[in-house]
């Protein structure tokens, strides 16, 4: 491509059931990193070493977690940089040897995580969600590099080299270990580049530098009217590629780093991209696009011709979906706050057969215009799909991501109420044929709904949801109960408000028929919290169906399984807006 010449391709048998979820090369060219997704979990991994030896098919693990998980994050020269998670939950940020698997490890506390470690020293991310901020590691000596500011998240950052490009250094001399390390007596200083929304409303680009006499930073790149979603910088340090997050679509700008020219934005093929990456040059910058009627594909971009090449041909091939995408809508909730969402509709939509409000997880993730296989079902049976961002999703701003912490809660389920209202002033569902469902917090907020609003809604969805706060924080795995007590409330201190938010203590509120859906090997929310409610619903003799995926986990990510998904909601909705 472009004048290079690939070598001939080769077959590596990992000899574990899983795909592989991501590959890094080393530094070196030597080695490659692969981390495996286990075969019906979702959440666990593993970290497998091959060579580039096109004689040598062999590949051997490197991560000991033989109960717990693996996550890759990067090359630190000859050494990989990974994540591994025991039965505890406390991560160790960890290097490994590929030659021998001896393990460094970096840091180990419950919250932490590794994000870049490079010549001696490693960015840390530490504390709860919503609540993140960074530190640097050399060795044993902790840096913070940011301003106290309670509610601003710091969650990505590279360490950059001004030494020697990245894919050369192999490892360090005497000489470069001093200029990493504090207190050896030599004047150096370390650099970096974070994104952070720190001292701000929306995530921007800083500049940190670590010197003997203290941290300092400014801003690199910014904007008022949106966040910062990922970056990536070429090895060379000449250029940074820039993904903002405006109401949900992407947007891409260059950076010229050596004078902080930031051009203007080139336009994509597909309103939504991520995973950004950059070749060491500059030269080229990947990312996967996806739109509503356009699955995810791999495209390169020349970013100083600003033309597009298509790489993932196979993936790109022409995909007929029946529907209309309506593009963006605005809900006004009855507070007055403006809520975005995102609106698909049948090509008759005179002939729809109801509408299902779909709320995402996190509760901070966001409803963006990407490709969704389920909506496309449902839209294509004929269903009215309303995704919104309900107050506490990401993408809005720092105030907005906080709307919903604790006791705000109550708002947001009110939220899930007003959307209804938008569908049926709009003239977009009949009042009795309105569906709310939800994946993750999202199956949870449905559950809230169903029982905060039971008169709005004529059937419910929850898939992979919490129906007790309080069983939830005992049952989940222990560093996700502890990122989760600023956001929804400490199972002691906050047990009351716990309590109120509860679905499974409200259930008897509870009328319209309600498809409970959940995956065995979940362990973000455990599928006990599915069964408790289901067991209460068929105590109290409401209509409830329980639907379990004895080979899936918290994605639901098995393709046969999503496509059983998407036919029970169907079947689900017709069955209750025709009662």
């Amino acid at each position: 491509m472009r004048g290079w010449r690939a070598s001939s391709s080769r077959d590596v048998e990992l000899p574990v059931e899983g795909p592989v979820s991501r590959v890094i090369h080393s530094a070196d060219g030597q080695w490659l990193a692969c981390q495996v997704t286990l075969d019906g979990s979702g959440s666990r991994s593993q970290i497998w070493i091959v060579t580039t030896d096109p004689d040598d098919r062999m590949a051997w693990r490197i991560d000991d977690e033989e109960a717990g998980t693996a996550e890759l994050i990067a090359w630190d020269g000859a050494q990989v940089a990974a994540i591994l998670t025991g039965e505890d939950g406390v991560g160790r940020s960890c290097l490994i040897d590929p030659t021998d698997g001896r393990h460094t490890v970096l840091d180990r506390r419950s919250g932490g995580r590794l994000v870049d470690a490079w010549a001696g020293a490693a960015l840390i991310r530490v504390g709860p969600r919503g609540y993140h901020e960074m530190i640097m590691l050399f060795g044993q000596t902790e840096i913070g590099l940011l301003p106290s500011d309670p509610g601003s998240t710091t969650a990505d950052g590279v360490i950059l080299d001004d030494y020697q490009p990245r894919r050369l250094r192999h490892g360090l001399s005497g000489d470069q270990t001093k200029l990493y390390f504090p207190g050896t007596g030599a004047d150096g200083y370390v650099r970096a580049l974070i994104r952070s929304d720190n001292g701000c409303e929306h995530a921007r680009l800083l500049e940190v530098t670590v010197t003997l006499d203290g941290v300092s930073y400014f801003v690199v790149a910014e904007r008022a009217d949106c966040d910062l979603a990922e970056f990536a910088v070429s090895d060379d340090l000449s250029t940074v590629a820039l993904l903002w997050n405006l109401q949900g679509r992407s947007e891409l700008q260059i950076l010229e780093y050596s004078d902080y020219t930031l051009a203007e934005p080139i336009p994509l093929p597909g309103p939504v991209a991520s995973e950004l990456s950059i070749s060491a040059g500059g030269s080229i910058v990947a990312m996967t696009v996806e739109g509503p009627d356009l699955p995810r594909t791999v495209e390169l971009v020349d970013p100083r011709s600003r033309e597009w090449e298509l790489i993932d041909t196979e993936g790109k091939q022409p995909v007929v979906i029946p529907t209309l995408f309506a593009g963006p809508a605005t809900v006004t909730a009855r507070d007055g706050l403006r809520l975005n969402a995102w609106l698909y509709r049948p090509m008759k939509s005179e002939a729809a057969a109801g509408a299902v409000i779909f709320l995402h997880g996190g509760p901070e993730g966001q409803a963006r215009p990407g490709y969704n296989d389920i909506f496309s079902r449902l839209v294509d049976d004929g269903f009215v799909v309303l995704t919104p961002n309900v107050r506490g999703s990401g993408g809005f701003g720092n105030t907005f991501v906080h709307a919903d912490d604790k006791e705000k809660r109550f708002a947001a389920i009110d939220d899930v109420a007003d959307c209804a209202s938008f569908l049926i002033d709009n003239g977009f569902a009949e009042p009795s044929r309105i569906a709310c469902a939800g994946w993750s917090y999202g199956g949870y907020l449905t559950q809230a709904a169903l029982t905060f609003h039971p008169d709005l809604f004529a059937a419910g969805i929850s898939i992979c949801g919490m129906s007790d706060l309080s069983t939830f924080y005992r049952s989940t795995e222990p560093w996700i109960a502890d990122s989760a007590y600023p956001e929804y409330g400490h199972p002691i201190g906050d047990r009351e408000l716990l309590d109120q938010l509860s679905p499974l203590l409200r259930a008897d509120k509870l009328t319209a028929p309600l498809l409970v859906v959940h995956g065995a090997h979940d362990t973000n929310v455990p599928v006990s919290e599915s069964e408790q409610m289901v067991d209460t619903l068929r105590q109290l003799g409401r209509d409830v169906r329980y639907l379990l995926f004895d080979n899936d986990g918290h994605g639901i990510i098995k393709r046969e399984n999503r496509a059983a998904l998407a036919a029970a909601m169907t079947e689900w909705m017709i069955r209750a807006f025709e009662a």
